[in-house]
Parts: C-alpha cells; sequence; structure tokens
C-alpha cells in the first residue's frame, strides 16, 4: 500500500495517491486516506470516469483492490465505455483487482417497516468489499437513494451512517453526487459529512469545452484552491496544476545557437540562454517560421529533441517551405529528434491544448519547444485565458530546462507592439521583425527588444532569406 502523509499544525494526515495525472499535485498527495471524497458535478463532467480511474490506478499501481458499485449503469456497459481508454476491468476483474457490483434500488430494502434504511446497501458494500479485500470504493451514485424519500432529517440521519460506516472499514471512497441547483448537490447533504469534495464543472463557451476542476473542502490538509483545467482523454483524465506558484526556475550559464550564425552575434556571438524563452513578433511573412525552423534545425544538430507546434501549416507545407530557404527539416524527422505537431487552433478549448500539449513534452522529453504562432490561440479564449495557458506551460518548461520560442502575429506600428496575448513581459527574449521601405524595395528588419541577463546588440539589422539560408547583416 502506498500512502503518502501531510502534516498540519502537528497534526499528520494520511492520504492515498490517487495515480490520476496531475490530481495528486492538487490535493497535495492524494485522497484522505480511509475516508469518504465526495465527487460532484453535472451529467457528463466526468464523475464516473475519475472514479474508475481511481480504483484502476490505486489496484493496478498501488496494489489496492476496489470495489464500484454502479447505481445508474449496467457492469457491462461500464467494461465496454472504459475499453477505449485502455482500461481492461473484465480483466482486473477476473485476477481479483476489482469487482464491480450493478444494484438495483429494490435490491437493498430500502425501506423496511415504513423507515427508511440503508442496512441493504451496507451489506452489499461488505459483500464487495470482502470479495476481493478492497481497499478502495466507489459509490456512483448515492443520490439514486434521495428519489425514494422526501424526509431530509432521516436521509441525513442514513447518508450520515453510511459515511461513518465506511470510515470504520478504514476504505477510501469516492461517492459521486449530481450537482444541484444553488448548491454542490441536488440535496445538499452529501458535502456536510464528505471529508474531502471534489467539483467538477462542464461548460461550453463559444461552442468551445471547458473542463474545471475545484477542491471545495479537504478536512486536516492544504490543498490548491484555484480552478484547475482536465481533460479526458485516451489514458483517462489528466489535471493540470499551476505548476510554479514560486518564481524559484533554476538557471545556468549555457547557451545554445538561433540557428543563424550571424544572429548569434546579436547575442555576443553565443545565442539564446538555454531554458530560457524566446518570443518572436513580426508581421506576416516577415520570417518569423524561419526562425523558428532555423532554431530546431539547430537543436536538432547537436542532437537534441525537439518538438515544433504549429497552428497554421501542415508538417509537409512546413518542411517543403522550408526547403525554399536551405532549411532540410526532413532527415531530423526520420531520425526522431524532430516532431512537428499540426493542429487548428480552434480545433479544441484550451485545456485541451495545454494538456496535449504537456503530454507531448513529457513522452518526447525535448530540449526545445516552439509554438507558431501564439495569436492563433486568441480565436479560442480571451487574453486572460490564454495568457493563463501559456504561463502555466512556460512554468512547466522552465522548470524543466526546456527552451521554448513562441512567435506571434503583430499588426501596424514599426516599432516593438505587444502581443495579443501581453505575454512579452514575460519572456526573457524578445527579437521584433519588421518591413521596411527604402525608395521602392522593401526589406525586412531585425533587432532585440531585449535579452534579460546578457549583452546584446541594440542596432536595427536586415533580415535576408534566400534559398541559400538565412542572414542578418548590418
Amino acid at each position: 500500500m502506498t500512502i503518502n502523509t501531510t502534516q498540519d499544525q502537528g497534526f499528520t494526515l494520511r492520504k492515498a495517491p490517487t495515480g490520476i495525472r496531475g490530481l495528486d499535485k492538487v490535493t497535495r498527495g492524494g485522497l484522505p486516506a480511509g475516508r469518504p471524497t465526495l465527487v460532484c458535478g453535472g451529467p457528463g463532467c466526468g464523475k464516473t470516469v475519475l472514479s474508475m480511474e481511481f480504483l484502476v490506478r490505486g489496484a493496478l499501481e498501488y496494489g489496492e483492490p476496489g470495489l464500484f458499485i454502479s447505481l445508474e449503469e449496467k457492469k457491462s456497459s461500464l467494461i465496454e465505455n472504459f475499453r477505449p481508454m485502455g482500461f481492461d476491468l473484465a480483466s482486473m476483474m477476473d485476477q481479483g483487482q476489482l469487482h464491480i457490483s450493478q444494484i438495483e434500488l429494490d435490491q437493498v430494502n430500502i425501506i423496511e417497516a415504513g423507515d427508511f434504511s440503508l442496512d441493504g446497501l451496507l451489506i452489499q458494500l461488505e459483500h464487495g468489499i470482502s470479495k476481493v479485500g478492497a481497499q478502495r470504493v466507489v459509490l456512483d451514485t448515492v443520490g439514486r437513494f434521495f428519489t425514494v424519500l422526501s424526509d431530509s432529517r432521516t436521509l441525513r440521519r442514513e447518508i450520515a451512517r453510511l459515511f461513518d460506516w465506511l470510515r470504520d472499514k478504514g476504505v477510501t471512497a469516492i461517492i459521486t453526487g449530481e450537482q444541484g441547483d444553488g448548491q454542490l448537490t441536488r440535496h445538499g447533504l452529501e458535502e456536510y459529512v464528505s471529508d474531502c469534495v471534489i467539483l467538477l464543472d462542464h461548460r461550453i463557451s463559444s461552442q468551445i469545452s471547458k473542463r474545471r476542476l475545484r477542491i471545495i473542502k479537504y478536512r486536516g490538509a492544504k490543498h490548491g484552491e484555484d480552478e484547475y483545467p482536465f481533460l479526458i482523454g485516451e489514458e483517462g483524465v489528466s489535471v493540470f496544476p499551476i505548476t510554479s506558484a514560486v518564481l524559484d526556475h533554476a538557471v545556468g550559464q549555457e547557451r545554445i545557437s538561433t540557428g543563424v550564425e550571424s544572429l548569434n552575434d546579436m547575442f555576443g556571438g553565443q545565442g539564446y540562454y538555454k531554458g530560457s524563452t524566446v518570443l518572436l513578433t513580426g508581421k506576416a511573412g516577415t520570417g518569423k517560421s524561419s526562425l523558428s525552423a532555423a532554431f530546431v534545425a539547430a537543436a536538432c544538430e547537436r542532437e537534441e529533441r525537439a518538438l515544433y507546434f504549429a497552428f497554421e501549416e501542415s508538417p509537409s507545407q512546413i518542411m517543403r517551405n522550408m526547403r525554399s530557404v536551405g532549411i532540410d527539416l526532413e532527415p531530423y524527422i526520420k531520425e526522431g529528434l524532430l516532431e512537428i505537431h499540426s493542429f487548428r487552433p480552434t480545433l479544441r478549448g484550451l485545456e485541451e491544448h495545454l494538456i496535449s500539449i504537456t503530454n507531448l513534452v513529457e513522452e518526447h522529453a525535448p530540449g526545445c519547444v516552439v509554438l507558431d504562432p501564439i495569436s492563433g490561440l486568441m480565436d479560442v479564449g480571451s487574453q486572460q485565458e490564454v495568457k493563463s495557458m501559456l504561463v502555466r506551460i512556460l512554468d512547466r518548461l522552465k522548470g524543466q530546462g526546456i527552451t521554448l520560442l513562441l512567435t506571434a502575429l503583430i499588426d501596424g506600428s514599426d516599432s516593438p507592439v505587444e502581443t495579443d496575448a501581453e505575454v512579452s513581459s514575460l519572456m526573457d527574449t524578445w527579437i521584433a521583425i519588421n518591413y521596411n521601405q527604402e525608395g521602392d524595395t522593401r526589406f525586412r528588419s531585425i533587432f532585440v527588444v531585449k535579452s534579460r541577463g546578457m549583452d546584446h546588440s541594440q542596432e536595427k539589422r536586415r533580415l535576408v532569406i534566400t534559398s541559400e539560408g538565412l542572414e542578418v547583416r548590418k
């Protein structure tokens, strides 16, 4: 059994890690061990998925068998519904790691001698726990019992008895509940007797799906108090916590190439700091993507893995276009050093982009990441939402020592212009590219707006793009 502990004011609380990506960070170790947790929310918000994954991860990763009591969904449906996530519930049941029991309301003898009683349910729970030696229990959903009783005092008594029974058994339990009108649950009872309450929210904004998770209370322990985006994907639930509330990222002196030798000269001949954040801004066609491609090509040349997220062009289009300026990315892709992921920002919500990007970073373990261009994300969320997403990505990558390069499309002025997402103040290096006119000749200009912690050129220079490559000239 794996148990985390947390100490607050001299009291030590045992926690059971969930194994759900990101949730243990938000809860600072997991759910209260040996105690009941309420997971509530509206229809389709993910209560059953999160609860079942809690059991599956507990059995497979922590050796804690689980019991799932369903009051709504058939056992066969649960087995089929979770198969696409890679959860083989039938096999786990055969191996004694999991027991699923479907209960009809008339099976639990709810009405006994005219009084409401959950004795029938407790008998079912006792049997299920004994069958596999369950250390984790899910009851989905207790609100079904409320349909047979209108006496709130009796109901409150029996619900409290159920929760106390689970505590006495020492099982780590999740009870799911449907969200009520103006309260956490329909009858407003379970949240008062639960040791931990997690609210799931699924909302639609501008035709984009958004999921949020919030810990309403957690007795005896500190926890994250914000709303956290989460995703239900092919591998289950992923919660994205704020990764760095304190600015304590480690820094070093190592420098890496920009990918253009003459651009390196604008930074003392050495390029960017490794693990820093770089912003390229400019009008359409000024060369932001070309500089980005040169940057990842240089990373691959030194056998450093790179990820390129493109929001406007397909991988084949990027490779074709970059060959026209002397940058051949295809060999790096074949060698597995470079991955290009292309998708329209409007394909999914910001939360899905956020978690998808960070998951790919974890899988690919790159040294450099490019997002090109971040201005496209403004079609999916508000300025504050996009900035919040980018800050979380920035913090995550900085914490891992990964160099992040962002491009942003701007319009109008010859002077440096803030991006729509207002992230320039967060950047370590900001490079502005523009078009300038001399008579009938138009040319690209480039200059370093800022670069923290290093000497850099104050000059505006020319950026020349030819079939042989990119060059910065005085």
